[in-house]
């Protein structure tokens, strides 16, 4: 069977199901490409008790795991919830197409933690990312989901590309924006004891840019209802 197994936002969110799923696995692996962990893959080999070994982004996508757990029970640990990255489904799909057994086993994820911000989630719209700019590619699409939601009064949750760095996010989203964000909220580390939120404007954050660790996202919010703004005002 192929288990894929959500790891929550700390190293120790682990549910007690899940634990005892590894332990029972003949191979334990890690999905490393889509979120950078808090904390050191050692860390969480103690909390399981077993080796993790890391996969990239070929090996996950691939019949790789599926074709592997035909023969013997195998987990996939994933940061947070294990179908919140919605590449995962393509693994349920697979399996489905191969006829080996897959059981998911949920846990806590960005999605619900950014409550702690004291905004509604159901005012939330359309998730984008922001990527990293390379040479000669500078996408500024995921702005389009920014305005998209600002019309309708929603709040953008604006999730990073792995090896973005907190000031050039901030500087790539300035200019795919034209400079049009005024106000900005900074989710870091949510759910860890280095959980850090900021609410500043944009301009603020780029003359006095703080330090913060990944995993990191930002919040576009919308108009605010009041308890949200009263909330808001903590951070």
């Amino acid at each position: 069977m192929l288990y894929l197994i959500g790891l929550g936002l700390d190293k120790e969110d682990i549910s007690i199901k899940a634990l005892n799923t590894v332990r029972k696995c003949s191979k334990v692996f890690l999905e490393i490409y889509t979120t950078k962990l808090p904390y050191p893959k050692a860390g969480l080999e103690k909390v399981v008790g077993k080796k993790v070994i890391a996969l990239g982004r070929e090996k996950v996508e691939s019949d790789f795991l599926v074709k592997g757990a035909r023969k013997q029970d195998i987990a996939l640990l994933v940061y947070g919830d294990p179908l919140a990255a919605t590449t995962h489904i393509s693994l349920l799909q697979e399996a489905k197409k191969l006829k080996v057994p897959v059981k998911v086993l949920h846990n806590s994820s960005i999605f619900s933690a950014i409550s702690e911000t004291g905004l509604q989630l159901y005012k939330f719209g359309k998730t984008t990312s922001i990527p990293k700019w390379q040479k000669g590619y500078e996408p500024t699409s995921f702005y389009d989901i920014v305005r998209d939601n600002l019309r309708i009064g929603a709040h953008t949750l604006l999730l990073v590309d792995i090896g973005l760095s907190f000031k050039d996010a901030l500087l790539e989203l300035e200019k795919a924006s034209e400079g049009k964000i005024s106000n900005i909220i900074v989710c870091s580390r949510l759910g860890t004891e280095e959980q850090h939120i900021i609410y500043s404007t944009l301009k603020e954050l780029l003359k006095k840019v703080p330090r913060i660790k990944e995993p990191f996202c930002f919040i576009i919010p919308a108009t605010l209802h009041f308890t949200e703004a009263e909330f808001l005002e903590l951070f």
